[in-house]
């Protein structure tokens, strides 16, 4: 059962991370003009400090597997083995398209209806 996680669906457009910790869920949307690959690591980082995440054995990453930009997709991943390399968290992985909005109820639902995937990672990118 995932309890607390953190969400990456950073797939070049509408990219947005989110974060559930005891019971509260909180999102933090990319601006556009911004190239979020050089900041995604540190907007996770700080995003996780600011609402006392404890990334541990017991957290989940989702990550968002595509289809979308090579780069982007391949950021997010990257991050997210860092992540379980550094602090042994447990790694998901989604397809765009089973998620149809990015909030609580329907994460919940993906997860719920086991559309992750623990054999990652098979990315689906475009062109």
């Amino acid at each position: 059962m995932i309890k607390d996680f953190l969400i990456i669906s950073c797939t070049g457009k509408n990219d947005k991370i989110g974060l559930k910790i005891n019971n509260n869920f909180f999102i933090h949307d990319f601006q556009t003009k911004i190239k979020n690959n050089e900041t995604l690591v540190s907007t996770i980082l700080n995003f996780t400090n600011k609402h006392k995440a404890n990334v541990d054995r017991n957290f989940s990453i989702l990550v968002n597997n595509g289809p979308g930009s090579f780069s982007t997709i391949r950021a997010a991943l990257s991050i997210a083995k860092g992540i379980k390399i550094s602090s042994n968290v447990k790694i998901f992985g989604f397809k765009d398209e089973d998620l149809l909005q990015f909030n609580l109820e329907n994460i919940e639902v993906l997860i719920n209806k086991n559309l992750i995937e623990n054999k990652l990672i098979k990315p689906l990118y475009f062109s």
